[in-house]
């Protein structure tokens, strides 16, 4: 409960979550049956980099505005998305911009202040709905969705030590529920040992046709330190792996230190 995003927004895990959630989500366009979008931990969904909590951290300059600058190819959608949309763009706003008439999105934030701001921020948008409600409940509650397609992203803060074991109770409860269903989870990499453990564990479970896209800036040596960040998927679409393969490429190439590195891992098969 004490975790606010804004104090992150538009950093170097952003540019990973966002750019390769773009993807998701066009992928999910290509039919032209809806589909909800469920994001579970959504924060306030817009966020002003050059005041508030952005600004006092900084992190943002090491992260979407290198990006900006740079205008690598694979990233030329996302970024032209981030600019259209004005105030860096969250998740929920990203696929809010992108709903089609009858596609939906649930956006779920348990923080009180930011659920307010969440709901003010979205407020009159057609198809959209915010909840102040726990993004693991929000699983249970809301899958699997009547329209029988869905991208869910779970993007919990890590302020527990035990969030790797909630995230795989969660997840595979909610694979069984609605098992067409895509999941993105984000998580972050501060060493090896604990991202190790879950994927062990994932292995083991009933999920299915599952893929790693992860980001390293820098070697994971330090476990103080945020060194990297991953998106676990799920049901992975048609070309995301080749595409999100290059955004990495392209992401590594602007913003990695030395010992940095990326890789699109098949961590279970269909």
């Amino acid at each position: 409960m004490n975790y606010r995003h804004a104090f992150h927004a538009g950093n170097f895990a952003d540019v990973v979550k966002h750019a390769l959630l773009l993807d998701l989500l066009r992928a999910m366009q290509r039919k032209d049956k809806p589909f909800l979008v469920l994001d579970t931990h959504a924060g306030i969904g817009r966020y002003d980099l050059s005041a508030g909590p952005a600004e006092k951290t900084g992190e943002w300059r090491d992260g979407i505005t290198k990006i900006l600058a740079a205008q690598p190819e694979a990233l030329a959608d996302y970024l032209a998305v981030v600019e259209r949309l004005g105030l860096y763009p969250g998740s929920p706003a990203l696929a809010a911009a992108l709903l089609r008439p009858g596609d939906r999105l649930i956006a779920c934030e348990l923080h009180p202040e930011d659920a307010a701001t969440l709901k003010q921020n979205f407020r009159g948008n057609p198809g959209v709905a915010m909840h102040e409600r726990d993004g693991y409940e929000a699983l249970r509650a809301f899958l699997p969705p009547p329209e029988r397609r869905g991208l869910v992203l779970i993007d919990p803060p890590f302020e527990r030590p035990d969030e790797f074991a909630t995230l795989e109770k969660n997840l595979v409860a909610a694979f069984e529920k609605f098992r067409t269903g895509v999941f993105a989870v984000w998580y972050p990499i501060k060493h090896r040992a604990p991202v190790r453990e879950f994927f062990e564990r994932l292995k083991t479970s009933k999920l299915r046709d599952v893929v790693a896209a992860e980001f390293l800036r820098r070697p994971p040596t330090d476990p103080a330190r945020l060194n990297g960040c991953g998106l676990l998927v799920v049901n992975p679409p048609f070309g995301f792996e080749p595409a999100g393969a290059a955004m990495l490429q392209a992401i590594q190439d602007v913003l990695g230190e030395p010992g940095g590195s990326f890789l699109m891992e098949r961590l279970i098969d269909e």
